[in-house]
């Protein structure tokens, strides 16, 4: 699976990022050199910033495609019993989580601005927002719904049936979301050590967030929107989706918001708790049972 996952990606999902190279290297035969300098700045393909947010989504939801096709033949599951059991999907978890993850980004983003005012510009309010918004509210939760799917899903369950606990996995499926985001610029900006933990920490909390929950849902829910969030609301120079978004941050402090993110999380967790009636946070550590849910072929 993860080798189909990894071909896909970039075969299939990289065909529209592939034309483009073809045609304006023709044009241009500095392209290449010019794109591996920064892999991210998609202008030199001639993609404007919402076009090649589009193309740097794409692969995502190719490859969530290919996985709901294959997961069946391949290991003899429906997509359900990855996502959550294979109950009715739980459309009111995704949006709660995303509610609530939303106003904390946005009270975090206020207070920034408040403390560090300085720090913030406006960096666009013409009409290429609304491309920008229909984009990242359309594309966005089918990059987190795969994200979350391979790791709090297919992974995180595949570990569990190994480790017979749900806190190893929790762990494993953490530290590998955060090598999958090694390459990120801001990894060769910042340092891959500065860098790591909070891409980690942002795997514990989804994590979290699925075994509390007994499904992805949530975790979709919550990445979806951080993810959208950033999309729209605040760019920097390292982003790794470079977006015409409406603020952008001239000054990052990664420790600072690693700190911050923590604190967040919390805060997140304690809320969605009491909204869904999660109990103990206890049920992380607990030895799970062969009847549950989540053990796999």
């Amino acid at each position: 699976m993860i080798l189909v996952v990894l071909v896909a990606a970039n075969t299939v999902g990289a065909i529209p990022l592939y034309v483009a190279l073809i045609i304006n290297t023709i044009r241009n035969p500095e392209a290449i050199r010019e794109l591996t300098r920064n892999p991210n700045d998609l202008s030199v393909l001639g993609f404007s910033q919402n076009m090649g947010l589009v193309v740097q989504l794409i692969p995502f939801l190719a490859v969530l495609v290919i996985f709901i096709f294959i997961v069946k033949p391949l290991n003899q599951r429906s997509i359900g019993t990855v996502i959550n059991g294979n109950v009715p999907f739980r459309w009111n978890r995704l949006l709660v989580s995303a509610a609530v993850w939303l106003t904390m980004s946005a009270i975090y983003l206020i207070a920034n601005m408040k403390v560090d005012p300085s720090n913030f510009s406006l960096n666009n309010k013409s009409l290429s927002l609304i491309p920008l918004i229909l984009i990242s509210l359309t594309m966005i939760p089918f990059q987190a719904a795969f994200e979350e799917i391979l790791f709090r899903g297919y992974l995180m369950q595949g570990f569990t049936a190994l480790a017979k606990n749900a806190f190893i996995p929790l762990v494993s499926t953490a530290l590998l979301f955060g090598l999958m985001h090694g390459l990120n610029p801001e990894v060769k900006e910042f340092g891959f050590w500065t860098m790591l933990p909070q891409y980690v920490v942002f795997g514990i909390i989804f994590g979290i967030i699925t075994i509390l929950d007994d499904g992805i849902e949530a975790a979709i829910g919550a990445h979806a929107a951080n993810n959208a969030f950033l999309c729209i609301m605040l760019t920097n120079e390292s982003s790794a989706l470079q977006t015409p978004a409406i603020f952008v941050q001239h000054r990052i402090y990664p420790w600072t918001e690693f700190g911050m993110m923590v604190l967040m999380g919390v805060v997140i967790l304690l809320i969605m708790g009491k909204i869904f009636k999660w109990g103990s946070l206890m049920k992380i550590f607990s030895k799970v049972e062969k009847e549950t849910l989540i053990q796999v072929p």
